[in-house]
C-alpha cells in the first residue's frame, strides 16, 4: 500500500474531526456524565441491534468504539 493513499475509517471518519476539536470530545464537554453515559449507551444499543441486519462486524466495532470510549470517560 502505498504511503499517501488514506485509508477510510467507517468508525471514526475525518468529518468527525474537521475544525479544532472532535464530535466526541464537545459531547464529552458539553453533556453531563449522565447524559454523555446514556449518549454511549444508545449508540451502543443501536448497533448491536443492527449488526446483522445491515453492517455487520463493521457495527460490532462501532459499538466497541463506543463502549470503549465510555469506559475511558468514566475511568476519570
Amino acid at each position: 500500500m502505498a504511503e499517501n493513499v488514506k485509508v477510510k475509517d467507517n468508525i471514526n471518519p475525518e468529518h468527525y474531526k474537521c475544525g479544532k476539536m472532535e464530535v466526541i470530545d464537545i459531547m464529552i464537554d458539553q453533556l453531563s456524565p449522565e447524559e454523555f453515559k446514556g449518549f454511549c449507551k444508545g449508540l451502543i444499543i443501536k448497533y448491536l441491534c443492527r449488526a446483522d441486519h445491515k453492517n455487520g462486524l463493521e457495527d460490532y466495532k462501532k459499538a466497541q468504539w463506543y463502549l470503549n470510549k465510555l469506559v475511558e470517560v468514566m475511568s476519570k
